[in-house]
């Protein structure tokens, strides 16, 4: 019996295509982005300008957000996302989590719409709608 070789390039493109193939959970993803708007606290003021006072904070947005995606009201997490991303008194940390969030679960939604879930489509379509709206 003959012992093959396999070179260090071909093992570790082996583990990347291993590891690339999990699937992050959208959930997770809007519940690590609430905890880090809550460990963000107040977003800063720019010199010389007064605080602004949003009328419900980043991370009550999210965990929002994460009930609706929970109940199946995707139409209404994409929407309540994309609102929260408009937003510029988000500071650089917050931004990022948001960012990370909003990729993961608009990725499940599109997996869902693909699969033929009506509610996914829907979510589909105002996502896209609120992309191209300036």
């Amino acid at each position: 019996m003959q012992l093959r070789y396999f070179p260090p390039t071909y093992l570790a493109l082996v583990a990347a295509v291993l590891t690339a193939c999990s699937k992050p959970d959208p959930v997770a993803e809007l519940e690590k982005s609430a905890a880090a708007m809550e460990k963000a606290g107040a977003t800063p003021a720019a010199a010389g300008e007064a605080e602004p006072t949003p009328t419900v904070a980043p991370a009550q947005e999210v965990k929002q957000a994460v009930a609706d995606f929970k109940a199946g009201k995707m139409e209404d997490a994409v929407t309540r996302l994309q609102i929260l991303r408009a937003q510029p008194a988000l500071t650089p940390d917050q931004r990022m989590a948001l960012q990370d969030s909003i990729a993961t679960v608009v990725a499940e939604i599109y997996a869902l719409a693909e699969k033929g879930d009506a509610r996914a489509a829907a979510a589909v379509i105002q996502y896209e709608r609120m992309q191209t709206r300036r």
